[in-house]
């Protein structure tokens, strides 16, 4: 069985016990990166062989895991945070073992745009999550593709890169679309700030820009 396992966007008590019991329980476990990932199964008690598996080397460490897999293993993938295969690794792994045959489990729990989207106060009945945009090439077609969107589009964004972002998106939808910024989701200093995407761009020009960004952005009408 192959285990794909949420662990906290920041908040250690968003760890699930079911989350806990199949890391405990897992042969092997496979981390997106050994050193983040240590401190949370150190925490947790979770003492077991952790591989690295991440966007470097998940081409090439594919046949190995599910050849793993084929011989009885039960598999845990973690990401360093949230779910994994979502804007992280796991997705090439997921696709490979369901074609061969073999047993995939997603454990609910934790990931970022779900509070982001719920708590924005934008329409979330019907929604499309984009992650990351493409860093340059196809950035400004997937940017016009959805120019005429009527469902609340959800975004990631790195620190360094988010007023660029801003601008695009002010260039794209238009400086008094509905907007909602995310950081910093489950941690002591989480932070929503919400309104139009001019008022947002100001309040983010005037204050420290740190943590790892969920942008909302409202649909056409």
């Amino acid at each position: 069985m192959l285990y794909l396992v949420p662990t906290p966007i920041g908040n250690l008590e968003d760890m699930t016990f079911r989350a806990i019991r199949i890391l405990k329980e897992a042969d092997l476990i496979l981390a997106e990166d050994t050193r983040t990932s240590a401190p949370l199964l150190k925490h947790f008690g979770i003492d077991k062989k952790v591989f690295a598996h991440h966007q470097h080397n998940e081409h090439k460490a594919v046949s190995e895991i599910i050849r793993f897999l084929k011989e009885g293993q039960q598999i845990a993938l973690i990401s360093d945070a949230g779910t994994p295969a979502i804007s992280d690794p796991g997705f090439l792994l997921v696709r490979e073992a369901i074609k061969e045959g073999l047993e995939v489990q997603c454990l609910p729990g934790a990931t970022a745009f779900v509070p982001a989207l719920v708590n924005s106060g934008l329409p979330n009945d019907r929604f499309c999550f984009e992650g990351f945009l493409p860093v340059k090439k196809g950035r400004q077609t997937r940017l016009k593709n959805l120019s005429g969107e009527s469902r609340t589009m959800i975004f990631y964004e790195s620190p360094h890169r988010l007023l660029k972002s801003l601008d695009e998106f002010i260039a794209t939808f238009g400086e008094e679309r509905l907007a909602s910024v995310s950081r910093e989701l489950s941690k002591m200093y989480e932070e929503n700030t919400r309104g139009t995407l001019r008022d947002v761009k100001l309040h983010f020009e005037n204050n420290p820009i740190k943590g790892e960004f969920v942008i909302c952005i409202a649909g056409l009408d």
